[in-house]
């Protein structure tokens, strides 16, 4: 069976992720403090999303952490996968946030309550500034890593509901429009509504081994049959492991009864087109010459 592996990986700071938990411990006490004080749904609305950051922050950092431990016979794998599962549990609790600030926001609204303003301005302005360097600091890892960029946007999102927050405090200070808090917790939670289905989906996706969305099969067969000596492309399945490894196994049907050293050409270029073409880094075929199976489908569930 031929086995290649090609890394191409973005070193993940993991660092500037602790650096962000305590920042946002620190923000999460002051307003849920600043927020019974004041009486301001919103600012314990954008403290309660803070606070669910800081616990899949939390878990966020020890699932990187996790994943750069070494594999052995037992975690052959290591554990690589533990980033996904981070992600999906943080997309969950986005959700969950949502749904719960959609509730108290529709409550309040038909039950308004005067709020005092001048605490939620300055505890808003407090939030843009800590939660806007804490998103700014993972801004490049989140392009490279599912995990990273699921606390990204708890942080970014956290940013945006301070920023609302804070432009409601100034509407409620000066025009007494007390409604708004209600209606910006709503905004608040329909944008994590999106954000967090997004996530989930995706990391469903890896966590369930479906085909990447970019890659399609059928061009990756049409690709590979054009390789000299190559006969057919079958038993096919393409799976994330993470973000930085996507996996590539499959038979081969040789046109020759060829020798191992001769299968190994054919293997290089194939790696090859898959790499380049496809960003495919781990790739494991199986040779064949004239073997009989129940099927030689395209896709086969083992």
């Amino acid at each position: 069976m031929g086995n290649h592996h090609n890394h191409n990986h973005h070193t993940v700071e993991g660092k500037n992720l602790l650096f962000s938990i305590v920042l946002n411990l620190v923000i999460t006490i002051a307003q849920v403090i600043g927020g019974l004080i004041s009486g301001s749904l919103a600012l314990l609305s954008d403290a309660l999303h803070n606070f669910s950051d800081v616990l899949s922050l939390v878990f966020s950092f020890f699932a990187h952490k996790l994943s750069k431990k070494k594999a052995s016979v037992n975690q052959t794998f290591g554990y690589k996968r533990a980033e996904l599962i981070a992600a999906f549990v943080n997309a969950i609790t986005l959700i969950i946030v949502a749904l719960f600030l959609v509730y108290g926001a529709i409550e309040r609204f038909f039950n308004p309550q005067h709020i005092e303003s001048e605490l939620v301005i300055w505890l808003s302005i407090l939030g843009i500034v800590v939660n806007g360097l804490s998103a700014f600091m993972l801004k490049n890892d989140a392009d490279n890593n599912l995990n990273m960029k699921s606390a990204y946007l708890h942080l970014f999102t956290d940013m945006l509901a301070s920023v609302a927050v804070l432009v409601g405090g100034l509407l409620m200070k000066y025009l007494q429009w007390f409604w708004v808090d209600s209606v910006l917790t709503l905004v608040i939670a329909l944008y994590l509504l999106v954000v967090g289905f997004d996530l989930l989906k995706k990391s469903t996706q890896m966590l369930m081994l479906f085909t990447p969305t970019h890659i399609d099969v059928n061009t990756i067969i049409n690709e590979v049959h054009k390789i000299t000596g190559v006969n057919k492309l079958h038993h096919i399945h393409v799976w994330h492991l993470n973000d930085d490894e996507l996996h590539l196994e499959a038979h081969l049907e040789c046109q020759e009864d060829l020798k191992v050293s001769e299968f190994n050409t054919i293997l290089q270029q194939i790696e090859h087109v898959l790499f380049n073409k496809f960003q495919i880094n781990h790739i494991n075929i199986q040779p064949e010459y004239n073997r009989e199976e129940e099927s030689k489908d395209i896709i086969v569930q083992d």
